[in-house]
């Protein structure tokens, strides 16, 4: 008599597992919608952005529900965010990559910007000379870490829910603070923060 429960216990794990499939799938759509929607307000308007309605705003499940293995291709906003914090300030202190998050949304709706995150992180790729280093180093971009990369999701999710304080004061550019390249000498140092360097364009036009 072992053997019928035996099975009954098996397929209720299997039923329970496939629920649970389920169920993050529709908080990983749920979470994709809000964040295209959000993007789009804070391009539209920027900083001056209203902060979102509490239904609008993306929750720590939803968050983590998108791109849970971190091989995801880099086609939505909280993908693009996310794997950007990720690749620039891992292994730094969650100050860095919050302050990372505080650049792209600083571009986001600000001319001379794309108006979409995935824009941003991409920009300058078709002439070899990217603005975040990470997407042209020729190597691939799935994640390697999963506790730093869960932790970077959710910094993406308080950005984009306007909970994050800006720590950089609008920056828009950073560099690392073991190099000092040419080009820090045009900006406005705003800045420094941890391992990074942070400025903003003089006059407020981006270059």
């Amino acid at each position: 008599m072992r053997f019928p429960w035996i099975a009954i216990c098996l397929a209720l794990s299997f039923f329970a597992g496939q629920v649970f499939a389920d169920d993050q799938e529709l908080k990983k759509e749920v979470a994709v919608d809000k964040a295209q929607v959000l993007e789009e307000k804070a391009a539209d308007k920027g900083a001056a952005a209203p902060a979102p309605k509490k239904a609008e705003t993306i929750t720590q499940s939803e968050v983590q529900a998108v791109d849970p293995a971190g091989t995801a291709p880099l086609d939505e906003t909280i993908t693009c965010l996310a794997r950007s914090i990720y690749w620039e300030a891992k292994g730094k202190d969650s100050t860095d990559m919050e302050a990372v998050a505080n650049v792209v949304m600083n571009r986001l709706g600000h001319p001379g910007f794309p108006d979409t995150v995935c824009g941003i992180v991409k920009q300058g790729s078709e002439r070899h000379a990217c603005q975040f280093s990470w997407w042209c180093d020729g190597r691939a971009d799935s994640v390697q870490e999963d506790g730093p990369y869960a932790q970077a999701k959710e910094i993406a999710r308080k950005a984009l829910n306007k909970q994050l304080p800006d720590r950089t004061h609008g920056a828009m550019y950073f560099h690392d603070r073991s190099v000092k390249p040419d080009w820090t000498q045009e900006y406005v140092r705003t800045a420094r923060i941890g391992r990074f360097m942070f400025y903003k364009p003089r006059g407020g036009s981006a270059k």
